[in-house]
């Protein structure tokens, strides 16, 4: 108790406990051990039946909260020693009975719901599964040495972020961009020629510089080649932005590009060497006719149909005929050189031999020792060139092969 000779001021509070107020009458010699008494006798806490028990108060269950500070249940607490305070206070009762407590604590958790670890391992396993996703099977991924080192969408745009919109979302085309990347066709010919980019990315459907210039000259911009396959842009969004080009569009706008790390002109070797690339795609989906990646073919995922695959040749040419035209040349002017890679191929295809591998125009399998895919490579085209060569020379007689 307060040792001042002066009386104690009686002064008005408010208790507040789960939306009820009830007035009580205190003094500043009121202490924390008898406030919790009135407060348990206001709302009807006390159980005179259990004796002296009533006087332990569980301070777990039951908290009384002034100016934002809990004020403990003893005799050496004097919450009110300052004096009446100018307005009245309201002081807020938290309490939960004892029963209620041990009834919650008993209670088995709701199998349906997750708790937070839980939740955070759930979203670890699908975050986990979300990076190891295959577009095609499991093996089938990029080459570790010669490969497309990072993706970029067009994140800027926000596509298919607004409920209204239909184009698809940012991520379909990270995915779709993954897909290319990983695409057993466009792998083989990333390993035959020893390629390295830097970026695949999207190119912006909506502002983009290089495509506003060549659509004010006339043309159709689907993508573009930065530094020698630094980085590679393709269109992948149609011109209404509701849904992507076909696939075998947006392969045949990669392959045109990865043409351009050697050649930037659109000239008779940068066709030649666009139409030779495509061989090797075709050929390879054909090859992989016996894999069958969830219920289908490697060619059925990449929208080939059976007629591309039997007829190659046909297939390339007739490409040929449309792009070429525009740039004032003809496809059967490549003819040869298409026809002899094809050939090669399908040798290749024969023998088991891979893309780079061995061909029946060096002497000896001990002549590849030692040479990597590109330098074997360039030894086809040479060999190629001097054969063609040969047979439009009328002075040279063929050889039996």
């Amino acid at each position: 108790m307060s040792t001042s000779t002066t009386m104690p001021t009686t002064f008005e509070i408010i208790l507040t406990f789960q939306g009820n107020s009830k007035a009580v009458q205190v003094s500043t010699s009121t202490t924390g051990w008898d406030l919790h008494q009135q407060a348990m006798e206001v709302f009807g806490m006390n159980d005179n039946s259990h004796g002296d028990n009533t006087e332990r108060i569980d301070r777990v269950s039951f908290k009384i909260l002034y100016k934002g500070k809990r004020v403990a249940p003893t005799h050496d607490i004097l919450p009110f020693e300052k004096g009446a305070p100018t307005k009245t206070p309201k002081i807020v009762i938290m309490a939960t009975r004892q029963s209620s407590i041990m009834e919650i604590a008993n209670k088995r958790s709701d199998p349906t719901i997750r708790g937070m670890e839980e939740e955070k391992r759930k979203e670890e396993a699908t975050l986990k599964l979300k990076n190891k996703r295959y577009h095609w099977a499991e093996e089938m991924t990029q080459n570790k040495d010669f490969k497309f080192c990072r993706f970029q969408t067009c994140t800027w745009q926000s596509f298919g972020h607004r409920p209204t919109e239909k184009t698809p979302h940012d991520f379909e085309a990270m995915r779709l961009l993954e897909k290319l990347a990983a695409d057993p066709g466009i792998v083989a010919i990333m390993k035959e020629r020893e390629l390295v980019v830097g970026t695949l990315g999207e190119m912006d459907p909506i502002d983009d510089r290089l495509m506003q210039k060549k659509q004010q000259e006339g043309g159709c911009l689907l993508g573009y080649n930065t530094n020698g396959g630094a980085r590679i842009d393709i269109k992948l969004r149609t011109d209404d932005l509701q849904s992507f080009r076909p696939y075998p569009e947006l392969v045949s706008t990669l392959i045109h590009e990865l043409s351009h790390n050697w050649v930037s002109a659109h000239d008779l070797l940068f066709w030649t060497n666009y139409a030779q690339m495509k061989s090797e795609y075709l050929y390879t989906h054909a090859q992989l006719r016996s894999t069958i990646v969830r219920g289908k073919t490697t060619a059925e995922l990449a929208g080939l149909d059976k007629k591309r695959l039997d007829n190659v040749l046909e297939c390339i040419m007739n490409e040929l005929m449309g792009e070429m035209r525009q740039h004032g040349l003809h496809p059967r002017m490549i003819e040869a050189p298409i026809r002899q890679r094809i050939q090669e191929l399908e040798a290749s295809r024969d023998h088991g031999k891979r893309l780079g591998g061995a061909t029946s125009g060096i002497s000896s399998a001990t002549d590849t020792q030692g040479l990597s895919a590109r330098e074997l490579a360039l030894a086809a085209a040479e060999r190629r060139a001097q054969e063609q060569q040969k047979r439009s020379d009328p002075s040279h007689s063929p050889k039996e092969r």
